[in-house]
């Protein structure tokens, strides 16, 4: 695994809101999409609401690869399942940056969008 800069882990993690965009199987970028991204330690997550299901969710994990955009910063990125272990700090974090929307951000912290969670590893 490769290890984000500080200077990127910081603009990233203190962003509201990412652009990701997931590379379709010949290579090209799709249409990026806005999500919320949160900092837990020294990694990067995001998750669908959705779940596993959502379409953004199922494009990231064709090809697993993609770019993401947030804080200044803009990355190439490889997404991989967090561990369940990890969905606790993952969901510290949420509350902890999201909190003030609090009628949303129950939505990232039900069971369904906990399976959905993605640690972005820059590549």
């Amino acid at each position: 695994m490769t290890s984000w800069n500080d200077s990127d882990l910081n603009g990233i993690g203190a962003a509201e809101e990412l652009a990701l965009e997931s590379e379709r199987g010949d290579g090209t970028l799709r249409a990026p999409v806005t999500m919320w991204v949160v900092r837990a330690g020294d990694r990067l997550y995001v998750r669908s609401v959705k779940g596993v299901d959502g379409p953004w969710y199922r494009g990231a994990r064709s090809r697993d690869r993609g770019r993401v955009a947030a804080g200044g910063v803009r990355a190439d990125v490889a997404f991989r399942d967090a561990d369940p272990d990890e969905y606790g700090d993952v969901d510290a974090a949420y509350r902890e940056k999201y909190g003030r929307y609090t009628s949303i951000v129950e939505h990232v912290l039900t069971d369904r969008a906990r399976a959905s969670t993605l640690r972005l590893e820059p590549r």
